[in-house]
């Protein structure tokens, strides 16, 4: 428990830190922190149920994705102050650095399966992002058709109602 109250408090410092360089309003660094810091825990809590880097960075990405676009709206602020310092954790840096230390060193099947793994990885950042802006894309066109219709059979009964 303890381990995991840890990362989620270094990876919230480390989001908050990129979001001051990305210029992000002072008022939403936690807010940013947050976020960051849930993407992370939900992509370490994945790797340590041995699902694998690709995807522990789809569902991190994914879940930070949807909560950007849930605070944008609470903050009414563009969800790209939540994405981009929130991703920085996810990044797979370290793996791309090993996999040109592994190169350098003429490791080359070694570098080519971490290189492999390091471009899925961020495919999987990518896409988990891709789902969710498609997913709370659907989510309010749905929240807004439902509130149409009950707005619709509201007024129809209304009406009904006074001619009747």
């Amino acid at each position: 428990m303890f381990y995991y109250i840890a990362q989620f408090l270094i990876s919230f410092i480390s989001t908050m830190l990129f979001s001051i360089i990305f210029n992000a309003p002072k008022k939403l660094l936690v807010a940013v922190g947050f976020v960051g810091a849930m993407g992370w825990i939900i992509y370490k809590f994945t790797i340590d149920l041995n699902y694998g880097a690709v995807p522990a960075a789809f569902l991190g990405s994914f879940i930070l994705g949807v909560m950007s676009h849930v605070m944008s709206r609470r903050y009414k602020r563009p969800v790209i102050i939540f994405i981009v310092p929130g991703i920085i954790p996810l990044v797979p840096g370290g793996a791309a650095y090993e996999a040109t230390r592994l190169l350098v060193s003429n490791e080359y099947t070694k570098a080519v399966n971490q290189f492999l793994e390091v471009t899925l990885t961020s495919g999987a950042i990518a896409f988990g992002i891709l789902c969710a802006e498609i997913f709370y894309y659907i989510y309010t066109r749905m929240k807004h058709h439902y509130a149409k219709l009950k707005g619709k059979s509201y007024k129809r009964g209304y009406h009904m109602n006074n001619r009747i």
